[in-house]
């Protein structure tokens, strides 16, 4: 049955508040970092006098950021909310949760600080040293812990899709992160030559593949239904779409390194696999899209389902473009250049960070018992948000085709710089534009949490 989004709050839901706080407060954090190091493209020299503002530390600062300061607490806040209601008992130990969002957010200091002071373990999404992963990897553990215990003690026999997706996401991420940033050498935590480009790509895209886009699913298949006050269109479709995911998306991230000497083979598998994904995709947002259909209106006139269903078509432009990149005679076009950077925006801020979103605007309410502080402000960044990836994803791609090409042809990197100056430009604006979309969030959501007088203005 749908819920009410204004009834009592039954249980104090510390934790998702906390996920709720974080994800918001690191989400201006990293849009902020990365508007400077946007401006940074335009004018090179704007802090080059700044050692922890240089380009080269400000990059990895905001990519992290992104990844595990806004996108993923917003959405674990998601399912710490509806995985104990799912299985109709209550989370197991709320205390363990708020441990859990005080290391998280530990770990996120010592991230910001420590690349920004050049300690970094130089490999791409796997920059932090070794005493944060092994913050992270505890954090992993004790929230999995916490989901599994919670599953443990459920007084509901039926597993729904969304506790599925949650768990797995959990679990694999703490296995794929441990194997990503080769824990068990401290000292430098990489292996040498090719095993470790290899190994690297297996997590950096997994990070993606089965931690965001797992958690993204869980949310939309529990919170799509809400809105829509309909049952999931098939049960059996969205375990196709679970296992065909988990089976298929573990093997594409050596598509990032078709251009050096990686075993063929395993080239092979990751270029079939990246074709392969239709299967998992279109699984996922068939179930979602006739979980929706004539219910669009519903849809329309729920800020969290407006974000969420929002995210679900950036989910379906960004699998196709990442299939077509794949394909090495398409690859040779766009590798290295901005068009991956457009690709990225529109997965991780246009579909994780979308559903992020809504997931946010969805239970505020209901672990609230009050209404959000503004709708409009809520709506106001979905438009904020819209406009913005919907820009970076053009700018980045007519950037990125235009460097590609020239490369192709023999041109130096140099020579291409004032042809893409105005693009620049133009994503610096955009980038503006998510940030204040962020403080925007932030202060409709600390108002929702802390000190909404129960109206909406």
């Amino acid at each position: 049955m749908p819920e009410n989004p204004t009834r009592p709050a039954t249980a104090a839901y510390l934790t998702a508040r906390g996920f709720c706080l974080t994800s918001a407060a690191w989400m201006m954090m990293a849009t902020l970092v990365g508007f400077i190091a946007a401006l940074e493209l335009v004018a090179p020299d704007l802090t080059a006098n700044i050692s922890w503002l240089l380009f080269s530390r400000l990059r990895p600062i905001h990519v992290n950021l992104v990844l595990f300061g806004f996108v993923t607490p917003g959405l674990l806040a998601g399912a710490f909310y509806f995985v104990p209601r799912l299985l109709r008992t209550e989370l197991y130990s709320e205390k363990l949760g708020i441990v859990t969002v005080i290391l998280w957010n530990m770990a996120l200091v010592a991230t910001m600080v420590t690349l920004a002071a050049g300690l970094t373990q130089g490999r791409e999404y796997a920059e932090m040293i070794w005493p944060i992963d092994a913050g992270i990897v505890t954090a992993f553990c004790l929230i999995f812990f916490n989901f599994i215990m919670t599953v443990k003690h459920r007084n509901e026999k039926i597993l729904y899709v969304s506790v599925w997706y949650a768990l797995a996401a959990v679990a694999l991420t703490t296995c794929t992160y441990c194997l990503g940033n080769v824990v068990w050498k401290p000292d430098s935590g990489s292996l040498t030559g090719i095993p470790d480009a290899i190994l690297l790509w297996f997590y950096g895209h997994n990070v993606f593949g089965l931690l965001l886009t797992p958690l993204s699913a869980a949310a939309a298949y529990y919170i799509i239904p809400q809105v829509c006050r309909s049952p999931l269109y098939s049960h059996t479709l969205s375990l196709l779409g679970f296992w065909s995911l988990i089976v298929i998306y573990t093997h594409i991230g050596t598509h990032h390194l078709l251009q050096v000497p990686v075993p063929t083979w395993l080239k092979v598998v990751a270029i079939v696999d990246s074709i392969a994904m239709v299967i998992p995709v279109m699984a996922f947002l068939i179930n979602i899209w006739y979980t929706a259909r004539g219910k669009l209106g519903l849809i329309h006139g729920d800020i969290g389902g407006k974000f969420i269903f929002t995210g679900t078509i950036m989910y379906f432009i960004v699998s196709i473009l990442g299939s077509l990149m794949a394909l090495p005679d398409v690859q040779r076009v766009t590798h290295f250049n901005h068009w991956v950077v457009g690709h990225a925006h529109i997965g991780v801020l246009g579909f994780s960070g979308m559903i992020a979103l809504g997931g946010l605007y969805f239970i505020i309410p209901r672990i609230t018992g009050k209404p959000l502080f503004s709708l409009f402000l809520a709506d106001l960044q979905y438009w904020m948000i819209l406009i913005g990836v919907s820009g970076f994803a053009i700018v980045l791609t007519i950037s990125g085709l235009i460097q590609g090409h020239a490369w192709l042809n023999g041109e130096t990197v140099y020579r291409v710089l004032s042809e893409i100056h105005i693009y620049n430009i133009i994503r610096a604006a955009l980038g503006l534009l998510i940030f204040l979309s962020a403080v925007s969030g932030f202060y409709n959501i600390f108002r929702s949490v802390f000190s909404n007088p129960g109206e909406n203005p």
